[in-house]
């Protein structure tokens, strides 16, 4: 008779199966950590302010890969820099005050309209290159600089031209600058001290001749204009109607000569009709037929 094995009958434990293994299936849930777990995992591990700091650089990253896209992170850059500026003018960082350095009373005006800019808006909203571009597009402006200076004031820095004659050409009338530029902004009505020059290209070559009649106190108190003759030369029109020629070439010497005879005969005193300082070593004089008034009629051989 066989002998009976132990633990045979029904209570006898079969063995257990192996599990098939994993090919490539989805892990179970219980395999992988859930994100919020993840996230309470971070939180035991990272102080706040690095948690912070990953965040922010992140983010910092996405920002920079999405400015590298073309013009749509242009637009997202600007409308975030808006967004800023906007908040901050809450804060108080709203243009409050704009000063202009350098100017004159009469430019001043013409300055700040020129820059666009509006008391109260955001001032980090401000485009200085912008605004800088638009106050040297001024007559008035030689050159410009512009300064944000926080929280509310911009700084307007400028070098004035500055205003050598007026200058009256084909009916219109301009003040003019040292290279002869028109200063559009500038009243010349409001300018009686400065001399008047007349004609053509007038304004490229009075910087050359009015510092040599200006320095002629006679001369200079009794002009009423210089007048630009063929693109060359100057005549010199007294205020007594008189008429001053001089010379295409070497002014200087003919104004020295004028001056020489001046002093020992007084002539611009006499009335002459025209004083001819067009021949080298030569001046030539017209009297008047009718004598100015005030003035005794002049010799014929003055």
């Amino acid at each position: 008779m066989p002998a009976a094995m132990r633990g045979a009958g029904r209570g006898s434990v079969k063995p257990r199966a192996k599990a098939p293994a994993n090919r490539g299936g989805p892990r179970k849930a219980s395999q992988a950590p859930r994100p919020a777990a993840k996230l309470r995992a971070a939180q035991g591990v990272l102080p706040p302010m690095v948690a912070l700091g990953v965040a922010g650089a992140v983010l910092t990253i996405g920002l920079v890969v999405t400015l590298a896209t073309g013009h749509r992170g242009e637009r997202l850059a600007h409308g975030l820099g808006s967004a800023v500026a906007g908040q901050t003018a809450g804060l108080g960082f709203r243009v409050d005050k704009v000063h202009v350095q350098g100017a004159s009373p009469m430019a001043q005006q013409a300055i700040l309209d020129a820059t666009g800019l509006s008391l109260g808006q955001p001032i980090l909203d401000v485009d200085l290159e912008q605004v800088r571009q638009a106050v040297a597009g001024v007559g008035w402006v030689k050159n410009a600089q512009v300064v944000r200076l926080l929280p509310d004031t911009v700084v307007i820095a400028i070098e004035e031209r500055e205003t050598l004659a007026v200058w009256q050409s084909r009916g219109r009338t301009f003040v003019i600058d040292g290279g002869g530029q028109a200063i559009p902004e500038a009243d010349p009505g409001r300018f009686p001290q400065l001399p008047l020059i007349v004609g053509e290209g007038a304004n490229d070559a009075a910087a050359a001749i009015l510092p040599a009649v200006q320095s002629r106190p006679r001369l200079r108190d009794r002009l009423e204009a210089l007048v630009r003759v063929d693109g060359r030369r100057w005549d010199l029109r007294l205020k007594d109607g008189g008429i001053v020629q001089l010379p295409a070439v070497d002014e200087e010497s003919a104004l020295i000569r004028l001056d020489q005879l001046d002093q020992r005969q007084r002539i611009l005193e006499l009335g002459f009709e025209r004083i001819d300082l067009r021949e080298p070593g030569l001046i030539a004089l017209r009297p008047r037929e009718t004598p100015a008034p005030g003035h005794p009629p002049v010799a014929a051989g003055v």
